[in-house]
C-alpha cells in the first residue's frame, strides 16, 4: 500500500496493544491473590475428603484435612477463607439450635485454624439453612411462613458464638430484615467490637446455587426462598437492601451471585465507598469446570476472564472456589 493510500488516522488504539509490555502497562484491571476469599466445606470425621460431584475439584473436608488445605491456601497468599458446614441430620431442628453450639462443627473448626494459623482471616456464614430440619434460612411457622424476628434472635446467638471462637468476619447470608443491626448490637454488647460484618446484602433467589446445596445437603424441604431472597429481575431493590445494611452497621456488602449480576455489582459500587464483595457461586464454578472437562473451553483462561470481569465491574473482594487455582497461577 502506498503512503498516499493509507488511512489518515490520528488515533490508532492498536498502538498500545502492540506488545505484551504495552498491554501490561496499560492494563486497567488486575486480579490479584489479595482479592480472594476461599470458600471451604467442613464435615465431621477424620482423615476424609469427599469430592462434591457437581463441583469437580471442590471437596468436603474433615477438620484434620481441612487444616492442611487452609495451610496450603495460606502459603499461596490467600488472605481469607469462608467456612460452610455439613451438619448431621440428627443435629438439625427447626430452630437451628446447633448453629450456636459453642462446641459445634464451625466453632471447633475456627478455634483449630486460629491455633495453627492465627493470621489467616476466617469468614463464617451466619444463616440457619445448614442447621435447619426444613432447609430454610429461618425458623418456619406451622403454616409455612419464614419467621423474621424470631430467626434474627437465633442469628445473633450464632454470630456471637463464631466471634467467641475467633472468627474475624461474620457473614449473614439469610436475608432476614434487620439482622445486620441486631448482630452488630449483639457483637458489641458481647465485647466483639472488632469483628466485622460482611453482609450478603443483594442475595438473589438464584438457580445458580444448586451445586452448593448438594455440597451441604441444605436444599429447602418445601417451597423455595423467594420470600426472603431477591427477585432476579430487580436492580433498584438491591440498592435498598445495601443502603439498609450499611445504615445498620455493615462493614462490607456483597452481591450474590456474581456472573449474571455484573450490572448489580457495578450499581452497588457506584453508590457506596464500602468494600464490595462478589460471590462467584457454585453454579458458575460448575459450568466452567464442566465445559473445561469436555474440552469446549480453555478452563484456566475462562476462569481468569470470568473473575476479572467481576473485579472490572467493581468488586473489591471475590469469594470463589477457584481461589487456590488462581493463586497458583498468580503466585
Amino acid at each position: 500500500m502506498s503512503n498516499s493510500s493509507r488511512l489518515n488516522l490520528v488515533q490508532r488504539p492498536r498502538r498500545i496493544r502492540r506488545t505484551e509490555a504495552l498491554r501490561r502497562m496499560t492494563c486497567e484491571t488486575q486480579l490479584t491473590v489479595n482479592d480472594l476469599i476461599y470458600p471451604l466445606f467442613i464435615m465431621e470425621g477424620e482423615n476424609t475428603k469427599v469430592e462434591v460431584t457437581s463441583m469437580p475439584g471442590s471437596y468436603r473436608y474433615t477438620l484434620d484435612l481441612l487444616l492442611k488445605e487452609v495451610a496450603e491456601a495460606h502459603a499461596l497468599g490467600i488472605p481469607a477463607i469462608a467456612l460452610f458446614p455439613l451438619v448431621a441430620e440428627d443435629k438439625k431442628d427447626n430452630a437451628g439450635t446447633e448453629s450456636y453450639n459453642p462446641d459445634g462443627l464451625i466453632q471447633r473448626t475456627v478455634r483449630a485454624i486460629k491455633q495453627e494459623l492465627p493470621d489467616m482471616m476466617i469468614v463464617t456464614d451466619v444463616a440457619l439453612d445448614p442447621f435447619s430440619s426444613k432447609g430454610h434460612d429461618g425458623i418456619v411457622s406451622d403454616d409455612g411462613e419464614i419467621l423474621n424476628d424470631e430467626t434474627v434472635e437465633v442469628l445473633v446467638k450464632q454470630a456471637i458464638s463464631h466471634a467467641e471462637a475467633g472468627a474475624d468476619i461474620v457473614a449473614p447470608s439469610d436475608m432476614m430484615d434487620g439482622r445486620i443491626g441486631a448482630i452488630r448490637q449483639g457483637l458489641d454488647a458481647a465485647g466483639y467490637t472488632n469483628v466485622s460484618i460482611l453482609a450478603y446484602s443483594a442475595k438473589y433467589a438464584s438457580a445458580y446455587y444448586g451445586p452448593f446445596r448438594d455440597a451441604l445437603d441444605s436444599a429447602p424441604k418445601f417451597g423455595d426462598k423467594k420470600t426472603y431472597q431477591m427477585n432476579p429481575a430487580n436492580a433498584r431493590e438491591a440498592l435498598t437492601e445495601v443502603e439498609l445494611d450499611i445504615a445498620e452497621g455493615a462493614d462490607m456488602v456483597m452481591v450474590k451471585p456474581a456472573l449474571a449480576y455484573l450490572d448489580i455489582i457495578q450499581l452497588v459500587r457506584s453508590t457506596t465507598n464500602l468494600p464490595v464483595a462478589a460471590y462467584n457461586v457454585s453454579g458458575e464454578y460448575a459450568m466452567i469446570k464442566a465445559a473445561g472437562e469436555k474440552g469446549w473451553i480453555d478452563e484456566k483462561k475462562v476462569m481468569l476472564e470470568t473473575l476479572t470481569s467481576m473485579k472490572r465491574a467493581g468488586a473489591d473482594v471475590i469469594l470463589t472456589y477457584f481461589a487456590k487455582e488462581v493463586a497458583l497461577i498468580l503466585h
